[in-house]
C-alpha cells in the first residue's frame, strides 16, 4: 500500500477565479492551461496499520497536526480512504522543485501528485477523469495537472460536480515549439492565498460580474488558437485575461495587489519588446511571478533580456509537459 507520483504544475492561459461550491471546489468559470515540463511535485504515500496517525512532510518540514495545511491533506486522504474502503493511517512525503505557495501553482501539482499516489496506494484504479475530479477536491487547479499538454477545465453544470473535469485540448507533442518562461522574483509565500482571495473578490468586487461575462469568449479563443497553432491569438488572449483577473483583485476591498516592482518591470518590458518586433506575452496567477509566453526560437534572447531586469532572481524555461503519473522511485 505504497506508491509515488510525479505531477507537473500548470499555468492557466485563461484563469479560474472564484468558486460556486467550496466543498466540491466547483468553479464560477472554466479555464484553460498549459502543463509545465520543468516545475513538478513528487509525492510518496503509504497506508499501513503501523502508523498511529497520519503524518505529512513537505519539502523536508513536518506539518503539525491541527494546522490548516495538515487538515487539508488529511481531509483529502479521508476522501480516498472512504472511496477505497480502508482505514489505515498514512505517511506522506512530498517535495517541490520550485518555491511553494509563491504564485507558481504548487497546490496544482501537489494535490494532483497526492491524488494519484494515494489512490494507487489505496488500491484504487481510477481513470484520468476520475483522478481529475478527485484532485479538484484538494485544489481547483490540480484538476488540470492530471493531464499533459494543453488542458481545459470545464465549469460544469451538475450540482455533484461530475461534469467539472479536465479535458484535453492538445497533447504536448502537438505544439512542441510553445514555451513558457517562468520568472522568479520572490520565493516568499504570498500573504493572501488564492482561496481567500477568490472569496473576497466575489464578495465585494464591483467588476466581478464583468469578469464572468467575458471569460467564456477568452476560453474559446485560446482553444481555437491552440488547435490552429495561432501563437498571437493565444498570447494576446492569455495576457488580456490575466489583466482582467488582476483588475478584479485590485478593485476588491481591501485590495489584493500581488505585484512587486520586478513584476511591473517585466510587464513593461514585454510590451516594449513586442513593439520592437520580439513577440512575447505575459501572464500571472495570484502571485508576483510573471510567466512569459513565447516560441522556442525567441527563448535565448528573451532569457538574456529578462535576466538583466532588476529583481529577477531566476528563470525556468518550460515546454508543454506530461500529465501526472506513477513513478518507481519512492521518497522513503
Amino acid at each position: 500500500m505504497k506508491a509515488t507520483s510525479k505531477a507537473n504544475s500548470n499555468i492557466a492561459l485563461t484563469k479560474y477565479w472564484g468558486k460556486r461550491d467550496k466543498k466540491l471546489m466547483l468553479p464560477q468559470n472554466g479555464s484553460t492551461s498549459m502543463t509545465l515540463s520543468d516545475l513538478y511535485t513528487i509525492t510518496t504515500v503509504e497506508f499501513d496499520k503501523k502508523y498511529d496517525a497520519d503524518s505529512f512532510v513537505l519539502d523536508g518540514e513536518t506539518l503539525e497536526a491541527g494546522t490548516k495545511e495538515y487538515d487539508k491533506v488529511k481531509k483529502h486522504l479521508d476522501l480516498i480512504r472512504e472511496k477505497a474502503g480502508i482505514s489505515e493511517n498514512a505517511r506522506v512525503e512530498s517535495k517541490n522543485n520550485f518555491p511553494t505557495a509563491a504564485g507558481l501553482a504548487s497546490s496544482a501539482s501537489g494535490f494532483a501528485a497526492l491524488s494519484v499516489a494515494a489512490a494507487k496506494a489505496a488500491g484504487l484504479d481510477l481513470s484520468p477523469q476520475e483522478l481529475s475530479i478527485l484532485s479538484r477536491r484538494g485544489s481547483g487547479s490540480a484538476t488540470r495537472s492530471i493531464l499533459g499538454g494543453f488542458v481545459e477545465w470545464t465549469r460544469g453544470e451538475k450540482d455533484d460536480g461530475s461534469d467539472s473535469v479536465a479535458k484535453q485540448i492538445a497533447l504536448a507533442k502537438d505544439w512542441p515549439e510553445f514555451r513558457m518562461i517562468t520568472t522568479i522574483v520572490s520565493t516568499a509565500q504570498k500573504k493572501v492565498k488564492s482561496t481567500a482571495g477568490m472569496a473576497k473578490t466575489i464578495e465585494n468586487c464591483p467588476y466581478y460580474k464583468d469578469w464572468l461575462a467575458t471569460v467564456n469568449e477568452d476560453i474559446e479563443n485560446v482553444k481555437k488558437g491552440i488547435k490552429e497553432k495561432s501563437f498571437t491569438l493565444v498570447g494576446e488572449t492569455a495576457q488580456y485575461n490575466c489583466l482582467k483577473m488582476h483588475a478584479t483583485m485590485i478593485t476588491t476591498r481591501p485590495p489584493m495587489i500581488y505585484w512587486m516592482p520586478a513584476t511591473i518591470a517585466i510587464m513593461h518590458a514585454i510590451l516594449a519588446w513586442k513593439e520592437e518586433g520580439l513577440e512575447a506575452y505575459f501572464t500571472m496567477d495570484a502571485g508576483p511571478q510573471v510567466k512569459v509566453i513565447c516560441l522556442e526560437k525567441d527563448v535565448p534572447e528573451l532569457e538574456k533580456k529578462l535576466k538583466e531586469i532588476e529583481g529577477v532572481q531566476k528563470t525556468v524555461v518550460c515546454k508543454p509537459g506530461d500529465g501526472a503519473k506513477i513513478i518507481e522511485e519512492h521518497l522513503f
